[in-house]
């Protein structure tokens, strides 16, 4: 009877355990996500900051225009509230109204040729390249919670514990489109 009962205490406890290492698992991977997610946040902030310098730049050399400045304006704006979709969707219209922005640039010798033009070209070039990063380290990371919500035996204490999946970040309809390169 005792040893029944010292057998019952073990294995209660390593199911504890058990329990309790999922539970850690699942919280470690939700945090990851977020913490993905907010360094997407930071480096679309950082092109958020970027832009208006930019914009006054350009402004002077370009001021017919105008479209594609308030283009870039309104989608900046849109850029820091609202849900994931929605800062997925006004990042996706500024990538766009930025690649007006350089293509109009063409037409500016002089405007090309100006220091504050090149150097606030390469930040958001740079900028750009961390967001890919983030994007990928946050698609990685919610594919690892997604992954560990849907497998066995996971998925039992995931619904337990309130786990829910995230959605991936997606490009846009247009982005996935093949480049066209003209000469």
């Amino acid at each position: 009877m005792v040893s029944g009962t010292i057998i019952g205490i073990i294995i209660g406890a390593v199911v504890l355990l058990f329990v309790i290492y999922i539970y850690n698992s699942l919280i470690k991977l939700k945090m990851r996500a977020s913490n993905a997610w907010s360094q997407i946040d930071v480096q679309l902030k950082r092109r958020y900051d970027l832009i208006p310098n930019l914009v006054n730049t350009v402004k002077g050399y370009m001021k017919h225009e105008k479209g594609v400045l308030e283009e870039v304006t309104k989608a900046r704006t849109s850029l820091m509230s609202g849900s994931m979709q929605a800062k997925a969707k006004a990042n996706n219209q500024i990538t766009e109204a930025l690649k007006s922005i350089f293509a109009v640039a063409e037409n500016y010798p002089q405007l090309k040729a100006s220091e504050n033009f090149r150097i606030l070209q390469e930040e958001l070039s740079g900028t750009e390249s961390k967001i890919a990063y983030a994007r990928q380290f946050y698609n990685d990371t919610v594919m690892q919670l997604n992954q560990a919500i849907q497998s066995f035996p996971t998925n039992i204490f995931a619904k337990l514990f309130g786990a829910q999946q995230r959605e991936f970040f997606e490009a846009a309809e247009g982005e996935r489109k093949n480049v066209k390169v003209e000469f």
